[in-house]
């Protein structure tokens, strides 16, 4: 028992640490002021409601439902939920290395910027883990996926970067 505990725990570590590692990334998109005005977390406010239980309520209620219609639904579903979520993660990356190239540039040290971009980065790549956990349980019907708190971290690492980068500005990474 302790063994497979000791398994379980490794291989999250391990999990957390490519996420980790895959929000480091950098981006080879050059990374202009004009791109940080136009980051918007409106492109994902369909991923929010994408796996809501509503559609599969009605589709349950209708004549001829089968639960492999369910199934085909979900699991359609997720798919789309997951290049939602890539692009969900990319944006995060390019934000996160918009704000790592400001923190290198910068004339003056900045601990606590590099602070939150760490807790920032580990709150997401948690979050991100969280949500794959919780996606793979979906599919069989087990639970709900909520990426509400991923949403809002990318948001606020958007709202920060803004906020750091005057207008004429441009951030190469």
């Amino acid at each position: 028992m302790i063994t497979i505990s000791i398994l379980a725990c490794l291989g999250l570590l391990l999990a957390l640490f490519l996420l980790v590692k895959s929000a480091f990334r950098g981006s080879t998109l050059p990374l202009t002021a004009e791109w940080i005005s136009e980051l918007s977390i409106e492109c994902y406010r369909p991923m929010m409601r994408l796996l809501d239980g509503g559609d599969l309520e009605f589709l349950r209620s209708q004549p001829g439902f089968t639960p492999a219609m369910a199934t085909k639904l979900r699991m359609q579903r997720c798919r789309i939920f997951q290049g939602y979520l890539r692009c969900l993660s990319a944006d995060f990356g390019r934000v996160c290395a918009a704000m790592k190239m400001l923190l290198v540039q910068s004339r003056s040290d900045r601990p606590d910027l590099a602070g939150i971009l760490l807790q920032r980065q580990l709150m997401f790549a948690w979050g991100m883990a969280a949500v794959q956990v919780r996606l793979h349980l979906y599919r069989w019907g087990v639970c709900g996926v909520d990426v509400t708190n991923l949403v809002k971290i990318f948001d606020l690492m958007r709202l920060d970067l803004r906020s750091m980068v005057p207008a004429s500005v441009s951030v190469g990474a």
